[in-house]
């Protein structure tokens, strides 16, 4: 199971940067798409933060979900 979360931070990695390309993008349905990516990532993250007792990483990763939160509805009004 060690493995596995050790292994978690290369999809989180990964998940993250598509998240940044997609909310980049000038395509609403690509910019929300790219919000669900980053609270993704925010989740991985979270998860393999705990199992490394990564706390600020955490705290950090609850404030992205806050700002993604409010990205993603900020979206929808520039339908």
């Amino acid at each position: 199971m060690t493995d596995w979360i050790n292994l978690l931070q290369w999809p989180a990695m990964a998940v993250t940067v598509l998240a940044a390309w997609l909310v980049a993008s000038s395509h609403h349905t690509r910019r929300k798409v790219g919000f669900w990516c980053f609270l993704a990532s925010n989740v991985l993250w979270v998860v393999w933060g705990l199992h490394d007792q990564a706390y600020a990483l955490i705290a950090l990763q609850l404030c992205l979900v806050a700002t993604n939160v409010r990205g993603a509805f900020k979206n929808q009004d520039k339908q």
